[in-house]
């Protein structure tokens, strides 16, 4: 009772905390908490941000990765423009999307951050099998353009499958973890896979 009250308020705490300090959303402080935590981020590494839209990780990254950092940002929506953020919109699923984002990369990125998600159906053959094309995906993007040591954060919900997800990425990084932040919805059921130290 007590920790279902807690995530509750904490989950108002930190909307209200977003719109006061005038950030695109929420994810700023699930993506800051993560980084206390992991250390993700250092003075001009290159970018990736896929699901980009409306743009609080490109927000909170640009910060991080200055005065010579590039980030580039990726979302079938619209975003807001950011100052040093090159951002690219369409499905990053899509062949033509992928290899210009591949092109842009240049096997010079340090980081891939993805906060995307296929459409929510609720039936859980279906869901389980479109994370999974999501994540070979990401896995084939950090094959391209990943340098060896980078490192990869995912959004993924949990499922019966994250145990497959873990040691396929297992394969290609040295650490990987699962983390929960505080500030995502208590109800939800999205965890964030955090892969460290690319092996390639």
């Amino acid at each position: 009772m007590i920790n279902n009250w807690l995530k509750v308020n904490f989950s108002d705490f930190f909307t209200k905390k977003a719109k006061q300090d005038k950030l695109r959303a929420r994810s700023w402080f699930k993506l800051d908490e993560i980084n206390r935590k992991y250390n993700l981020f250092k003075p001009n590494i290159n970018v990736i941000d896929l699901g980009s839209s409306p743009g609080s990780w490109s927000q909170y990254a640009i910060n991080k990765i200055k005065p010579n950092g590039k980030i580039i940002a990726c979302d079938i929506l619209s975003m807001y423009p950011i100052n040093g953020v090159k951002f690219i919109q369409g499905n990053f699923c899509n062949d033509k999307i992928f290899y210009k984002l591949i092109e842009i990369g240049k096997n010079n990125i340090q980081l891939i951050l993805s906060d995307a998600s296929p459409n929510i159906s609720g039936i859980s053959l279906i869901d389980n099998k479109n994370f999974y094309n999501l994540l070979i995906k990401i896995i084939l993007l950090c094959r391209k353009v990943l340098t060896k040591n980078g490192n990869l954060v995912m959004k993924i919900f949990y499922n019966r499958e994250i145990n497959r997800y873990m040691k396929i990425i297992s394969l290609l990084f040295t650490y990987v973890k699962i983390n929960k932040p505080i500030a995502s919805k208590s109800k939800s059921k999205e965890v964030y896979i955090i892969a460290i130290k690319y092996k390639f």
